[in-house]
């Protein structure tokens, strides 16, 4: 399908804000949780440190659900505009 000017910016404007929303969560994850690590530290979360498990375990695991939800919504975007590949 072809998309006309307008609907093209529509699309690119919506896929560009669902970028900037998911690499400011990303460097939240990966530097400011880092940087507050060490004030983290002070509570503990089933034995560990707060900060440790925050930035080893927390980081990784909201990296990947990230991607899943940013394909997800991508997916919905495509759709709306008629671009979504067939399944």
């Amino acid at each position: 399908m072809t998309l006309d000017l307008a609907q093209r910016e529509a699309h690119w404007r919506k896929t560009r804000n669902l970028m900037v929303v998911h690499l400011v969560i990303w460097f939240i994850f990966a530097f400011v949780v880092h940087w507050f690590a060490p004030a983290l530290n002070n509570f503990s979360l089933f034995g560990w440190p707060l900060g440790y498990y925050m930035t080893a375990q927390g980081a990784l695991a909201v990296f990947v659900i990230q991607l899943f939800a940013f394909n997800r919504q991508q997916h919905a975007i495509d759709r709306e505009f008629g671009v979504a590949e067939d399944e």
